[in-house]
């Protein structure tokens, strides 16, 4: 089995191992039947996959670390026996695993305003890394406003 493919099953089995301890396991659960059924009883896949996931929830209730890398390293394998028996499951295994993904996160976006009223002019300090545009406006002589706005990566 080439590198990718075994990369794939190990990434495969992390995702399916991490799902397997959240609330939207019964949904995860479904699919993954799907994937492994090729041919077989989904109720025994159904069954092998909730015979684990009990075995990592007990394991990760006793802090038994090695326990639930066992349960991994078990989903690694099969998947790598999977991909090397049908090699069209390796798009499938990656479409699911693009499906499990949390979404993408970008830049934060802070905008911030600044109001100097009563002709007070100084003693203001605003500190912030700057990325694209700003810009800074003046209105008014009965209250001036000055606006500053950035954007601010995390």
């Amino acid at each position: 089995m080439d590198a990718e493919l075994a990369a794939l099953a190990a990434a495969g089995a992390t995702a399916l191992v991490q799902q397997m301890v959240t609330d939207g396991w019964g949904n995860v659960r479904d699919r993954v039947v799907v994937f492994f059924s090729r041919g077989r009883e989904e109720e025994a896949v159904q069954g092998e996959l909730e015979a684990s996931r009990a075995d990592l929830v007990a394991a990760r209730d006793a802090g038994d670390e090695e326990a639930a890398d066992d349960v991994r390293a078990s989903w690694r394998v099969r998947l790598r026996r999977t991909l090397r028996d049908d090699p069209a499951a390796a798009a499938e295994l990656r479409a699911l695993l693009d499906e499990l993904a949390p979404p993408p996160t970008g830049p934060a976006t802070v905008t911030v305003h600044n109001t100097i009223n009563d002709g007070t002019h100084h003693g203001v300090i605003q500190v912030g890394l700057v990325y694209g545009s700003s810009t800074v406006g003046e209105t008014g002589r009965t209250g001036e406003t000055g606006t500053g706005e950035y954007q601010r990566r995390e």
